[in-house]
């Protein structure tokens, strides 16, 4: 809960002595029982305050009346269809927000579920696009204990207090539990992907207790990271004199969240695998239409381990088995009947009734001795299916294949392979962690804020299958381009395929204006004989044959903002992709590539203005992949017409030149190459005085999308110059000399105009406008010069200037803001007022902090940086801020209201990481002058270039075959 504390004290570690006892951290110290010296922590009886919601101001409101009159309508028109709209600020959940998140479960992709620091599973996101934010508060941990001469018993939920959600004390169902833990000796310990709940005491006295929570998310291995799983391992300590009996019950509801439960056809059955790993599988049958799912809940029987199971119970009185019934059966005997194993599947549910199944393990711990018990947890939902139609399965099932029931070997291989997921995970945090030049607090905040990755909506399919598009889907109307490059001189050129499908009259009519273009040169969709291209619109014949399979990757903008993989915000968060997971960054790139290429005529309305336009522009970076149905229908975002927008094609350019640096990839560069191009020719467009650089329109055209811009500005600007840097550095690479040397010579002309439009002596200014916030301090004006410094190119400005404009920032942006104590502000007057211009303009963003910061790090501002981004573990992270742990919202106002929890950009707290740490081959790359002198007129255009040192380059690398160009010589 946040106290007046918050902008007066500064804490920056968080010892574990703090919350546990020393003795109790040396009976845990084996095993990897004891939390680690750096983690975020809490205690189980902290309150779990109701977080703040943002509101617009009187004025705000004003200027937005017309869009949220169109905004409504929309939400409406997409709500009578059955779908959900990617923006929807009306609906609100049921289940308010609150400071109660911890480190979600299982790997990427396949689904995920997050647990709150005090033990309740929450925040289900099993389908595609839909969160169920309320705790299932059937799915806990519990323990029962006796020791020899019964004198002493205990038995309660290891979870503090009564929940909202359990009902009246006295029923049958959950209620009956002991609830019993008050969490005063409690702690709970998270460094993403594990975490770790210590109940020294608690609930007998004689008993410590540590549970681990562990995860496979494991960079560079794209098997394990892919996996439904998580494991929890409880380690018992007995420092009493009388050995104890010591039961451990993991409860499961035969749920997806929400009321899911109620919707029958339920079943559950037990089984006994291979090497002592029993359970209880749960077969949940989804509503409209939705894949199943089959969870697995299961424990690892030992020599001193017994496991038994109840598969099912019910929490209403009609239940064959109640809840109460099963506790009682617990106190009593500590374990259920070994013939349960033999029951067979259980009748399917009723509609409203609820299942759930339970599983014990039982162990006697000696006076003073240690056991250890394992549970694992699996979810197997192999397909997944968009709402438009298309389907696919998700990447796990590559190794575990499509049925259900995989969620039996996903517990068995979890339970078995744990301990070396602890390897490599603490192989790779450990350099970080032992690093005594970082902050503690920061570096635990590096790693909790990657359960964005796990937590956002992650979605990660198996391409090996392709996919299934259902027949409801419109595909008339096809024309494919495939960029050609003219050996002879000339520009890049494309021929275009016709395809017809034969449909009804009205499907032609309303897909008439349906064209896309798009190169999908595979070898897997070439015939080896003839050479025959099949074009389709499967989005898989976008593979590079070459690279490794890693599948196809998606993630949410947010969990309020349902759009996949929403480009200006990635410019923000793939750092972290990039450094842990460089193949998925690579394969996003290229669909956005192959996007790039491709036109989509079909009519939409935009909210902002009521206009109509098409979905999807060709040499337009599309704002996202989709909503619902990826990658086939681009651009769910409606609210302005982003083909307009003036940072998404930079941000493009700027990105893949960097993926390209940073992997030394050839293959890669030589297949995006063709869109880079086609992207900064689009651009030249917006150059309306021929000034070299991109004018903005007067509306918010930018990421920033509330906030209206006028002529130069100097987000864009200075994005749009670090994008003819890139460009002119890629080519050279290339062998590509005439495009190098005509963005060379542009370059020199834009930085003149820029610099003589917006440096006002100290900084850039806003924009080149004469509105009454034209001259305000924006804290991302060096968005260009941090990915500059980041990619290991020279500086867009002279170092006088770049600090300059960081320490104005500093002064300002941060450090007028409550003593900068909660990150930067986006706007701010050069008199020290915050920027009230619109929502916006005040607004903290935590992600554009965190790059403010690390373009402060390449800038040698080490010091000034920490102090930036540590403004956001103080306000989001702290035990004294706003309580947005594991959901770090876009943005939250100087009284701290929030907007948009679970969001993407925060992941650019691992921007900050990459300035501290630049990749060997972006330190060894050769140092390329771009302000040398070009022999080519600057007023010379982008549609005249041409040249055959791409296909020189691609052959030697070996790789022209499989990229998108096709020699016409």
């Amino acid at each position: 809960m946040v106290t007046s504390n918050l902008f007066h004290c500064r804490k920056h570690s968080w010892p574990p002595e703090e919350y546990i006892s020393r003795n109790t951290l040396q009976l845990f110290d084996f095993d990897s029982a004891a939390p680690p010296e750096q983690a975020w922590r809490r205690r189980l009886n902290s309150h779990a305050n109701i977080l703040k919601e943002f509101s617009v101001t009187f004025k705000e409101a004003i200027q937005m009346v017309r869009l949220g009159i169109r905004l409504w309508s929309y939400v409406r028109q997409e709500a009578s269809q059955g779908r959900k709209a990617p923006i929807d600020p009306f609906t609100r959940e049921s289940c308010k927000p609150s400071a109660s998140q911890g480190v979600p479960l299982g790997g990427m992709g396949s689904g995920s579920i997050s647990r709150g620091f005090r033990g309740e599973f929450r925040q289900w996101q099993i389908v595609p696009g839909i969160c169920e934010s309320s705790p299932v508060m059937a799915n806990q941990f519990s323990i029962f204990i006796s020791r020899d001469g019964g004198n002493k018993n205990y038995a309660s939920v290891l979870a503090p207090g009564q929940h909202e959600g359990i009902g009246k004390a006295g029923d049958q169902g959950i209620s009956s539990w002991g609830w019993n833990l008050s969490g005063q000796h409690s702690t709970y310990h998270a460094l993403f992907p594990r975490a770790w709940t210590i109940y020294d005491g608690e609930p007998d006295p004689e008993l410590k207790i540590s549970c681990r929570q562990i995860s496979p998310f494991i960079p560079h291995n794209y098997r394990d990271s892919s996996l439904p799983t998580a494991v929890f391992v409880y380690t018992l300590v007995n420092t009493g004199k009388e050995r104890a009996k010591v039961s451990l019950l993991f409860t499961w509801a035969n749920s997806i969240g929400g009321i899911s439960h109620l919707s029958g056809d339920h079943v559950n059955e037990p089984f006994i695998g291979e090497d002592g790993v029993s359970g209880v599988l749960l077969h949940h049958k989804t509503a409209k239409g939705n894949p199943p799912v089959t969870f697995a809940i299961a424990a690892c029987e030992t020599q001193n381990v017994s496991v038994t199971v109840l598969p099912s119970f019910g929490l209403s009185e009609g239940s064959c088995t109640t809840a109460k019934a099963m506790w009682g059966t617990m106190v009593q005997d500590g374990h259920f009947d070994r013939g349960n194993f033999n029951c067979g599947p259980s009748m399917p549910s009723s509609h409203g009734e609820t299942l759930c199944a339970a599983v014990s393990a039982s162990a006697w711990v000696e006076p003073h001795g240690k056991c250890t018990v394992a549970f694992a947890l699996a979810w197997s939902s192999p397909k997944i299916k968009f709402l438009k139609g298309s389907s696919y399965h998700r990447r796990y099932t590559k190794f575990y294949g499509t049925s259900e029931r995989a969620a039996q070997n996903l517990v068995h291989d979890a339970l078995t392979n744990y301990k070396q997921w602890e390897e490599e995970i603490e192989k790779w945090q450990d350099p970080i962690l032992k690093d005594e030049k970082l902050p503690e607090w920061y570096k635990f905040t590096l790693f909790n804020e990657l359960y964005f990755l796990v937590a956002g909506g992650t979605v990660w399919i198996d391409t090996r299958n392709g996919h299934h598009r259902s027949s409801e889907v419109e595909t008339t109307g096809i024309e494919v381009t495939e960029p050609q490059l003219n050996c002879n001189g000339g520009a890049v050129n494309h021929t275009t395929t016709n395809h017809h499908n034969t449909t009804s009259s009205e499907q032609k009519e309303n897909n008439k204006a349906f064209h896309t273009k798009r190169t999908c040169k595979d070898e897997s969709a070439v015939s080896r004989e003839g050479g025959n291209l099949d074009h389709t619109l499967d989005p898989f014949t976008f593979l590079d044959p070459l690279s490794d399979d890693v599948g196809r990757f998606l993630y949410l903008e947010g969990v309020e903002y349902i759009m996949w993989c929403t480009y200006d915000v990635h410019f923000y968060a793939s750092f972290a992709l990039l450094a842990l997971f460089p193949k998925i960054e690579l394969n996003i790139q290229r669909d956005f590539a192959k996007a790039v290429l491709s036109e989509d005529g079909r009519k939409v309305k935009f909210l902002a203005d009521g206009s109509v336009g098409i979905r999807k522009a060709r040499g337009a970076v599309p704002h996202d992949l989709g909503t619902h149905d990826p990658w086939n229908e681009m651009n769910a975002y409606n609210i302005h017409d982003t083909s307009k927008w003036k940072d998404l094609n930079p941000k493009f350019v700027l990105q893949v030149y960097r993926d390209f640096a940073a992997t030394g990839d050839m293959s890669f560069g030589v297949d995006v190459w063709p869109a880079v191009r086609t992207a900064m020719e689009y651009m030249e467009q917006f150059d309306r005085d021929d000034d070299g650089l991109v004018e903005n329109d007067g509306f918010p055209d930018q990421t920033y999308d509330a906030w209206t811009v006028h002529g130069v500005s100097a987000y864009c600007g200075c994005l749009w110059l670090a994008s003819l840097q890139a460009a002119a550095a890629m080519a050279i690479q290339l062998g590509d000399k005439y495009f190098a040397e005509l963005c060379k010579s542009k370059f020199a002309k834009a930085k003149s105009a820029f610099e003589s439009k917006l440096w006002n002596g100290s900084y850039f200014n806003y924009d080149s406008g004469s509105s009454n916030n034209s001259k305000s301090i924006q804290a991302d004006q060096l968005a260009g010069e941090w990915y500059m410094a980041s990619s290991g190119l020279p500086s867009l400005f002279d170092d006088v200037k770049i600090r300059s404009a960081l320490n104005k920032i500093y002064d300002f942006n941060v450090m007028k803001v409550r003593g900068g104590k909660m990150g930067a502000v986006n706007g701010m007057h050069p008199n020290g007022k915050v920027d009230e211009t619109c929502m916006q303009s005040r607004e903290i963003w935590s992600g554009v902090t965190y790059a403010v910061a690390a373009t402060m790090i390449l800038s040698g501002m080490e010091d000034k940086a920490f102090t930036t981004a540590e403004g956001i573990f103080t306000a989001g992270w702290s035990e004294e801020g706003y309580g947005y742990w594991f959901q770090t919202p876009e943005a939250w106002t100087i009284d701290g209201h929030f907007r948009s929890l679970i969001y993407m950009r925060p992941l650019a707290i691992w921007g900050m990481q990459w300035a501290l740490s630049l990749p060997k081959a972006i330190l060894d790359a050769p140092k390329i002058n771009i302000m040398e002198r070009s022999l080519l007129s600057p007023s010379a255009r982008f549609s005249l270039i041409g040249e055959t040192g791409v296909r020189k380059i691609a052959t030697k690398a070996n790789c022209l075959g499989n990229s998108v160009f096709h020699c016409s010589c």
